[in-house]
């Protein structure tokens, strides 16, 4: 059985912080491989500075090159819209019965679960991994015995914020891995 742990976002962009916290995964040999699942455009949601589902699966790819261990999926791009995660996942387990399957989530996510889509579900079939957030508090001891917090390296960097530098004229370079820096710059991407 190979253990697969799902990376779910819209990665707008990937950064380097989801790098650290992906190999944090692997090094504490929590999974075999992680899968960057990278989050369709949700129609429902408009965001002026998401790029096109296709950009972002391609920066994340480039961002993975050469990492072991580490893979982009473009599995919700064929699943009806908005995604929920239950569905993702399920979905996995049917086309993947080989892989078993984990999640990886921030504590933000963790503190809104219960407000997700079927969030039982997912609790009663997936073990769950919540990696800290900086000034945001998780009751470790009240999680349930398969969610499982992480004490892995505070990140101090986000997608936001490489946006609001880009828009401000200022350097990316030392928080996102150089060829998705090269990509945003050749195509003058978030200014």
């Amino acid at each position: 059985m190979i253990r697969t742990c799902i990376y779910g976002g819209s990665f707008n962009p990937i950064h380097n912080g989801h790098i650290v916290l992906a190999q944090h995964i692997l090094d504490e040999n929590l999974a075999d491989e992680v899968w960057f699942v990278v989050s369709p455009l949700n129609p429902f949601k408009h965001n002026a500075d998401l790029l096109s589902d296709e950009l972002r699966l391609s920066m994340t790819s480039a961002a993975l090159e050469g990492k072991t261990g580490m893979y982009v999926s473009d599995f919700e791009f064929n699943m009806p819209r908005p995604s929920y995660m239950v569905n993702t996942l399920d979905s996995l387990h049917s086309t993947y019965p080989e892989r078993e399957f984990s999640l990886f989530i921030g504590a933000d996510n963790w503190l809104s679960f219960d407000r997700w889509y079927h969030y039982e579900d997912i609790l009663h079939h997936y073990t769950i991994y919540v990696y800290p957030r900086n000034d945001i508090q998780v009751d470790e001891a009240s999680m349930p015995c398969n969610v499982h917090l992480l004490h892995s390296p505070l990140i101090y960097m986000s997608s936001t914020e490489i946006r609001e530098r880009m828009k401000d004229g200022k350097s990316i370079d030392d928080i996102v891995p150089p060829k998705v820096a090269e990509i945003i710059h050749q195509n003058g991407f978030y200014k």
